[in-house]
């Protein structure tokens, strides 16, 4: 089986952002959860999770960013998403996600403070 997800981290700031590639599924969101949960309780609890190269997203996948969102704001920060592609943001629109989460066009715009 391979794992159709590659993750990226980076620092923008006073945020870090994951730059996520592939499909976020029951098989590959464990990685992704492992690495939110290490920053977010490690003294980075500011991410933004660039879903731009993220074709495909399950119910695992909205799993882990909620539980990543509890633990950034526990924490005393965030979670953003940023552009994510039309396949993950329709299942964010229908499952209401995105008026809980900050949805962003771009990295710059998510760590800037707004």
């Amino acid at each position: 089986m391979t794992e159709n997800l590659l993750i990226e981290t980076r620092e923008a700031g006073d945020w870090i952002v994951l730059d996520a590639k592939g499909e976020i599924d029951l098989y590959t969101a464990p990685r992704l959860k492992e690495q939110v949960a290490e920053l977010a309780t490690g003294g980075y609890p500011r991410l933004a999770v660039n879903l731009e190269g993220v074709e495909f997203m399950d119910s695992t996948g909205l799993g882990v960013l909620i539980s990543g969102l509890k633990r950034c704001r526990e924490a005393g920060g965030d979670l953003a998403l940023v552009a994510p592609r039309e396949p993950v943001r329709k299942v964010l629109s229908i499952t209401g996600l995105d008026r809980v989460f900050p949805i962003h066009d771009s990295v710059e715009q998510a760590t800037s403070g707004r």
